[in-house]
């Protein structure tokens, strides 16, 4: 007989210093990820007339990307938050199974365990899109169950990473990998080694993931599995805690898209409202939600903890575009939002991901690079200008170390940090990231901006990545300077 429903508990308020603290242990974690990799593939380019052999749109391809996706987005989430990974999976013997290798082979802290089944299709998800508009998704899959002697092989290899790591995370997309009763046998395996089993389900049959100890169905999975409503609050709270008493789940964490999270634990249920601003890409973000709540949990936080924190990730990576992830130090920013004109500065990684909103909505992109010591009206003219040619402007700044390199010992006089502050307090930027290398060339070609911007005293030939941009369809871009300013004739006055 089920007991009596659990109570609502509501988060009680926690200091932002307490949450940040939270935040900066997740990098301790170490989790085992076990599931259905997958390869995401993402083709971009420009439409500009309809096929004549049919009313269909005509993609001139300018790029594509590809990242890990399913199980290995999980992971993918799990190193940016610096977390440690060992990574259980199986891919098939074809081209789409050696790039997701070299994919998850790549990223930092992860140790990876794909196993080769032959003749198998490496599951693979192909999105064409245009002017921030997906036109077509094409799917190339065998979700059959793998081989019976490699599913062996691989509950094998899991039991023995499990012992190395905190928490057990199975990522089950249905794509064949946990089959059967794989589930049952990795769960009794991490039961064993005194683990934690966090599971991401598909499908109806939950009697598989049975004793596992944290369960992230989202609204519509759990409507599935337990066919009972779920269109309030009060319903989704009676579904998730019929289905965690049915399947001794130690919790279950509805995730609600819009309305938020709800976590259900045998003796309290807690809500956690939607943390997203604004909603571009609501793809990945269960990834995100598993990824946070292991890496909390083994960590040492708590469950509630560990969900509210998944709760502002989730919030975080919606509001980006493709298959994104919530580094440390997005859900830093996001818990001190007071940090003004310094949201501006990002990494690398963060600059790409807000290009990629920026051109979502149809925006221009305009990039000029520099060390920008001693900021000076000339600087600000040339910026000024640099905007006016562009919808958005991204500054790339040479590190303290690269202008040691190109400007002598004696130089930055300012370090990066204040530099790069200084540069975002100013209207006409919009984005400041800063780059190790002595050109800004990689850069470049990541972010492939529309317009190039350098100052007249170069010639448009003279300036680094010009060919580039030109090649891909943008311009280059020469501002007028103002005479008699320079940083060095600044410093020369200084010491005179």
């Amino acid at each position: 007989m089920q007991g009596p429903a659990p109570a609502d508990h509501p988060m009680p308020e926690i200091p932002v210093a307490e949450l940040s603290e939270a935040v900066r242990q997740l990098r301790r974690a170490s989790v085992l990820v076990v599931g259905d990799a997958m390869l995401d593939r993402y083709v971009y380019g420009r439409v500009a007339r309809v096929s004549p052999e049919a009313p269909v749109p005509v993609l001139a391809v300018e790029r594509e990307v590809a990242m890990p996706g399913g199980a290995g987005n999980v992971v993918r989430n799990l190193t940016a938050l610096g977390a440690a990974v060992a990574f259980v999976s199986v891919v098939g013997d074809d081209q789409a199974g050696s790039d997701l290798t070299g994919l998850i082979g790549g990223q930092p802290g992860v140790e990876p365990w794909l196993l080769v089944q032959g003749g198998r299709a490496t599951t693979t998800k192909t999105r064409f899109i245009a002017a921030g508009q997906q036109l077509l998704r094409a799917d190339h899959e065998q979700a059959s169950p793998i081989n019976e002697r490699l599913a062996e092989r691989m509950v094998r290899i899991a039991a023995d990473a499990v012992a190395a790591t905190t928490v057990m995370v199975l990522s089950d997309y249905q794509k064949g990998v946990l089959a059967g009763d794989t589930c049952q046998r990795l769960i009794a395996a991490g039961r064993a080694a005194g683990r934690r089993v966090v599971v991401d389900p598909k499908g109806s049959d939950y009697a598989r993931y049975a004793g596992a100890d944290l369960l992230t169905p989202n609204r519509a999975e759990l409507a599935q599995a337990t066919g009972m409503p779920v269109d309030t609050e009060a319903a989704i709270v009676a579904a998730a805690e019929s289905l965690r008493a049915a399947h001794g789940f130690g919790a279950v964490l509805v995730t609600r898209s819009e309305d938020g999270m709800t976590l259900v634990e045998a003796d309290a249920v807690r809500h956690f409202p939607a943390e997203a601003p604004e909603v571009h890409d609501v793809s990945g973000a269960g990834d995100t939600v598993v990824a946070v709540v292991a890496a909390g949990l083994a960590a040492g936080l708590s469950v509630p903890l560990a969900a509210r924190l998944a709760n502002i990730a989730a919030g975080i990576v919606v509001g980006k575009v493709g298959t994104a992830v919530a580094r440390e130090s997005d859900l830093l920013e996001a818990l001190t939002p007071e940090r003004g004109a310094l949201r501006k500065v990002m990494g690398r990684a963060g600059a790409i991901e807000q290009v990629e909103r920026w051109r979502r909505r149809g925006w221009r992109v305009g990039f000029t690079n520099g060390c920008f010591d001693l900021l000076h009206p000339g600087h600000v003219h040339l910026l000024e200008q640099a905007r006016g040619w562009c919808d958005r402007l991204v500054v790339g700044l040479n590190s303290d170390a690269s202008v040691k390199r190109l400007k002598g010992a004696a130089r930055p006089i300012q370090g990066e940090a204040a530099r790069a502050a200084v540069l975002a307090s100013l209207a006409s930027v919009d984005c400041v990231t800063v780059f190790e290398e002595d050109t800004p060339i990689e850069l470049i070609k990541l972010i492939r901006p529309e317009v190039l911007v350098k100052g007249a005293d170069y010639t448009v030939a003279q300036v680094v990545g010009g060919d580039l941009v030109q090649d891909w369809g943008g311009v280059v871009r020469l501002a007028q300077l103002l005479p008699g300013q320079s940083t060095t004739a600044t410093v020369a006055r200084i010491k005179g």
